[in-house]
């Protein structure tokens, strides 16, 4: 399929995802990884190249907004509930998971360990996208969420790190090079902005994408990723953005409307719907394993400092994409994970992005419990 149709058809995707979203009231990033897999199991779309680039760097550019969005001065006043909360959310699913694939179904060692670390993640991408639909992303609850998060997919990373990535002489320049570029930003960024701020042109956001792929090619060459270093970025920059929230919607506009869509849509694309019935089993399995030790891990802290809203907090803690299908796709290249093993993986991995989201929206939302109450204060008898 040449370029220009699939570049066709993946844009009048996004548009049907994006009127599905409003109409249905569902947010729109698990609408468009539902499309992408429809497009690659039925349409025959698979993603050329611009597509593959476009999908990762839209997961960096969402990571370093969603960090540009944390208040650092929240995230210091509830550092203990963040870091417990986020730890149990990557350790309990680690554990767990690799457990069970090992002694249950019998995986190796390196297999039931990739499996571990693909389903502890939680997806900072999805989290971010619906705290933003439902505009949480400023209030206590939201800041607390996005903290934990970050806990979780450091410790994600590090176990991928620490159990796999052969360090090269590459990771020396790449921590280098974060350390200048978020050190260069932080410093740069008063003088840059009351210099070239507010300009049709936008230089701050050619300065952040300029940034991020700094990052992103010092992370490819040392077979590393740049998300935690861009949502350190994000997080070192989170003052200016504060500051100017209008520079914070310039950059929502840039993300939302041409970047993340193409990132959701090849996440649902990598999903084979032959394989994953073939093996309907095992994926029901995995899934409930992620999802019971998410649960049981992560719904007493939530209860403890969020009593009214900790089965939302624990869902959306329970989700996953980014981290997850990246983990995966490293086992399937270093011949850890077979094809099938593989599908299943990021199937589980891309089902926990949609059902945990459309649960804790639909049942589970603040905006749905106060909804509730207001309508039992209005019943009850005066």
């Amino acid at each position: 399929m040449e370029n220009l149709l699939i570049a066709v058809i993946a844009g009048l995707l996004i548009l049907l995802a994006s009127v599905a979203s409003v109409e249905l009231g569902i947010s729109v990033a698990l609408i468009e990884i539902s499309l992408g897999v429809i497009a690659g199991n039925f349409l025959g779309l698979s993603s050329p190249p611009w597509m593959d680039f476009l999908a990762s760097f839209g997961s960096i550019f969402l990571t370093f907004l969603a960090g540009a969005e944390v208040d650092p001065r929240a995230m210091q006043e509830t550092l203990k509930e963040s870091v417990l909360i986020g730890g149990v959310s990557f350790a309990a699913p680690f554990l767990g998971a690799w457990l069970f694939c090992a002694w249950v179904l019998g995986w190796s060692t390196s297999s039931a360990q990739i499996a571990g670390v693909a389903l502890s993640t939680t997806s900072l991408a999805v989290v971010y996208t619906v705290l933003v639909e439902t505009g949480l992303t400023l209030t206590p609850l939201g800041k607390l969420i996005m903290a934990s998060t970050f806990v979780t997919d450091f410790g994600t990373a590090l176990a991928l790190a620490l159990l796999f990535v052969r360090p090269t002489w590459w990771l020396v320049p790449f921590l280098g090079v974060s350390v200048l570029v978020i050190w260069a930003m932080v410093a740069l960024q008063p003088w840059f902005f009351s210099r070239y701020g507010a300009r049709v042109i936008e230089p701050e956001i050619k300065g952040a994408v300029a940034a991020l792929l700094v990052l992103m090619f010092f992370a490819e060459k040392a077979q590393s990723h740049a998300v935690l270093p861009a949502f350190v970025l994000g997080l070192a920059l989170a003052r200016i953005f504060h500051e100017h929230p209008e520079l914070t919607r310039r950059f929502r506009v840039v993300a939302f409307a041409l970047l993340t869509p193409f990132f959701f849509l090849k996440g649902g694309m990598n999903v084979s719907l032959a394989l994953v019935w073939a093996n309907f089993g095992l994926l029901a399995s995995l899934f409930g394993v992620k999802q019971v030790t998410k649960i049981l891990g992560v719904y007493p802290l939530a209860r403890r400092w969020v009593p009214r809203d900790a089965m939302f907090t624990t869902l959306l803690m329970s989700t996953g994409l980014t981290f997850g299908t990246i983990s995966s796709l490293y086992g399937l290249n270093a011949a850890i994970l077979d094809r099938a093993q593989f599908s299943v993986l990021v199937t589980t991995v891309v089902a926990s992005a949609i059902i945990p989201t459309i649960v804790a929206q639909r049942w589970f939302s603040p905006r749905t419990a106060l909804e509730a109450a207001r309508g039992r204060a209005a019943a009850a008898p005066k």
